[in-house]
């Protein structure tokens, strides 16, 4: 129907919101192919990666002026996105089963903060999750010894190497640094462990890390030039692993879209159903905490409640491929 002559439309059209159609075009070509946009300058690729799931408000956004102008067009344009969102993330909505099945076991991966005020609740916090793998970053010298005392009853075995640490039920051999400091950073920043968990389906690496933070500024973008390096030292370690079954726990400060991480989850299988996001802590809105397996399946992955962190919690359970 035309349009009335004080300006406000008398009926559905075909002929209007086409603008508000190019728009759904867009984000539609954003969700599916996001490395259009380049990474420089600021990263803008990058940052658009990891918060890529956030992507989908655009859709009940631009839902209100397709049916404040009675488009057809832009209605119907408004499935581009939708159907786009849906087979990227929908999935993840998904919820499995919060038990392990047969043959799975619990890990949790925990940045506990080096200024959390009570890192003794936050072990005996993880020591309820009664997970067979424990991996923190951002252990203090003078937190370190709360979370020995509350971990040791249920997590004989554990190591340390810098800033990171892995508490165990089951044995552990091997246990090595891994080398991931960015080009000049000095000695003394060690943020990666490598060691060999003897499980009772046979032994599997672990790896912990706990790569550079990045920055955003409104001015520079997102600043990853540390985190993207050290990811590629990560990523080289991994490839030369000798064992096929590898799990890796850490804070990859972003998400798993990031192109920034690729020589690190190109390598690796992606998770199982579940956003899991963990940071910020008060209003997660990414999950920037990684729970990866080679050889292995994350059947469901998930985020746990509160501690003393900047960070949550986040457990997976895993199943380990046969030898």
């Amino acid at each position: 129907m035309a349009e009335k002559r004080d300006g406000r439309t008398s009926g559905w059209s075909w002929r209007r919101g086409r603008r508000v159609t190019v728009l759904c075009v867009l984000v539609a070509v954003l969700l599916v192919f996001p490395r259009v946009v380049p990474n420089s300058p600021g990263h803008l690729g990058s940052l658009l990666e990891t918060f890529l799931p956030w992507l989908g408000l655009a859709v009940p956004v631009l839902l209100v002026p397709a049916v404040l102008r009675r488009s057809f067009l832009a209605a119907t344009a408004l499935l581009l996105p939708a159907v786009a969102w849906s087979a990227l993330f929908g999935g993840l909505l998904s919820a499995g089963s919060r038990a392990p099945g047969e043959g799975a076991f619990t890990v949790v991966q925990h940045n506990v903060s080096d200024v959390n005020a009570d890192p003794a609740a936050t072990a005996r916090a993880l020591a309820g999750t009664d997970a067979g793998l424990i991996a923190l970053e951002e252990l203090t010298a003078p937190a370190l010894p709360a979370f020995e005392e509350a971990l040791a009853a249920d997590y004989p075995h554990h190591a340390t190497r810098g800033t990171v640490g892995l508490w165990s039920k089951y044995p552990l051999t091997s246990v090595r640094l891994v080398d991931i400091r960015p080009e000049g950073v000095g000695d003394g920043w060690d943020r990666g462990l490598r060691a060999t968990a003897r499980t009772p389906r046979g032994e599997v690496a672990v790896y912990v890390a706990h790569l550079p933070s990045v920055r955003i500024g409104p001015t520079t973008g997102l600043t990853s030039g540390r985190r993207d390096e050290s990811a590629a030292l990560l990523g080289e370690a991994i490839a030369e692993e000798p064992l096929d079954r590898v799990i890796l726990l850490g804070d990859l400060n972003s998400t798993l879209d990031d192109r920034g991480l690729e020589p690190v989850t190109s390598r690796m299988s992606a998770p199982g159903p579940g956003f899991a996001f963990s940071w910020p802590a008060k209003l997660p809105v990414a999950r920037i905490d990684q729970i990866l397996t080679r050889s292995a399946t994350v059947t469901e992955v998930r985020s746990l409640p509160a501690t003393g962190s900047d960070h949550l919690p986040v457990a997976a359970d895993i199943v380990l491929e046969a030898e």
